[in-house]
């Protein structure tokens, strides 16, 4: 089998040496050099220059290897997942998710996955990504979908996806008939935020102090549906992600107002407690979030 001649070839150039490479892969010296001459002739081209003591791989070689770990990368992922459709996936599964990833992004996911793997009992929890993080840390959840910025310390934290921030206001305010605002436009505007412990809050409260903006009031909400709903009635201005509007903006209810400069991503993560033991429903959970970014 190819797959095996190549493993073959990688191991050889990656030790240097014909014996060391027989005896990781237990294969005979005489066996591991036919399988590099198999593969010299198949590609017509020298592939290393050998020595009694040191192999280094030809241009030809130097090629072959970059692509053969590649394809043995490849094959190693398609085993897996093989693996994953002739396993049974079954139990529970507690996840945890911020609002704006556990109202606007998991449900999609969620479809998904229950259709595929029916027999998992899954249960979900919106809160803000404190109270999340909290539980997470305290073992009442089995993983986490959460924005902005997370202590590592104990958790197994992976990139999910990058989220877009915007500057959004009612279509009547005065604001949103601007192609573009400088930020200095926005002093002493009515702002509506999330409560403390939202990353969407932390997101604005960085935003407005690296700003150096003052706020003319205030409104607090504890969820972004409320805070969209408050903007949409024209009391205030505010920050949310894009999955939030995305609805209302192409129905023309809410005005994104074009900032400058331009708002920065914020970072979506999978957070897992290093102390919580993983299941294989959650382990293919994350599977499939980490191979659906949309």
């Amino acid at each position: 089998m190819i797959v095996e001649t190549l493993k073959v070839f990688v191991t050889v150039a990656e030790q240097s040496n014909f014996s060391r490479a027989a005896e990781l892969l237990n294969l005979s010296q005489p066996g591991v050099s036919l399988h590099i001459r198999n593969l010299e002739n198949e590609h017509g081209a020298k592939l290393m220059h050998r020595s009694p003591k040191h192999v280094k791989l030809t241009e030809a070689g130097e090629i072959l290897y970059s692509r053969a770990k590649q394809i043995l990368s490849l094959y190693e992922e398609a085993k897996h997942e093989i693996h994953l459709l002739t396993e049974k996936v079954s139990g529970s599964i507690h996840i945890g998710a911020s609002f704006t990833i556990g109202e606007y992004i998991l449900p999609r996911v969620l479809a998904e996955y229950a259709n595929q793997f029916p027999e998992v009992e899954i249960s979900v929890t919106i809160a803000n990504t404190e109270e999340i993080t909290q539980a997470l840390k305290a073992n009442k959840l089995d993983l986490a979908l959460v924005e902005g910025n997370v202590s590592s310390h104990g958790m197994l934290i992976t990139p999910y996806m990058k989220d877009e921030m915007i500057l959004i206001a009612s279509s009547d305010h005065p604001l949103a008939a601007n192609r573009a605002v400088k930020t200095e436009r926005l002093q002493d505007q009515i702002w509506i935020l999330r409560e403390s412990g939202s990353g969407t809050r932390s997101f604005c409260d960085q935003f407005i102090q690296a700003a150096g903006l003052t706020m003319k009031r205030s409104y607090v909400f504890n969820s972004s549906q409320g805070v969209k709903e408050a903007v949409y009635a024209g009391l205030g201005i505010t920050i949310l992600s894009r999955w939030i509007v995305r609805k209302e903006l192409e129905l023309g209810e809410i005005s994104q107002i074009p900032v400058t400069p331009k708002l920065l991503e914020r970072n979506f993560w999978i957070i897992r407690n290093h102390d919580h033991s993983s299941t294989m429903a959650v382990n293919v959970f994350v599977q499939k979030l980490l191979q659906r970014k949309t």
